[in-house]
C-alpha cells in the first residue's frame, strides 16, 4: 500500500515573529524527515507555512506548530488540508511576504 501524501496550509497567529519561529519550523521539518514545504512571515504579524509529505508526518508537523518554539505564543492556528499541488521537494524558509 502506498503512503498517502498530503498538504497542509497553515496560518499561525500570536507572538510568532521575532522568536525564531521560522527557523524552528525548518528544524522540526528536518527532524521529522519532511522534505516538502516552506514557511514565511506575513506583514500582518502571522506566520504562513505549507507542509507536503506523508499524511502522518504532515499532521505531526501541524501539531507541533500549535505550541511553537519556547519563546513563541500561539494564539490560533488555521489549517487546511488538501492533495499536494506543488510537489515540493525541499523545505525552505522564505523571506517575509
Amino acid at each position: 500500500m502506498a503512503t498517502e501524501i498530503k498538504r497542509a496550509h497553515v496560518f499561525i497567529t500570536g507572538r510568532v515573529q521575532g522568536v525564531f519561529f521560522r527557523s524552528w519550523v525548518a528544524e522540526q521539518a528536518f527532524r521529522l524527515g519532511l522534505r516538502g514545504g516552506w514557511v514565511r512571515n506575513l506583514r500582518d504579524g502571522r506566520v504562513e507555512a505549507v507542509f507536503e509529505g506523508p499524511a502522518a508526518v504532515v499532521r505531526r508537523m501541524v501539531d507541533l506548530c500549535h505550541d511553537g518554539p519556547p519563546h513563541a505564543r500561539v494564539d490560533n492556528l488555521m489549517e487546511d488540508y488538501s492533495e499536494p499541488v506543488e510537489k515540493l521537494a525541499s523545505f525552505e524558509v522564505k523571506m517575509s511576504h
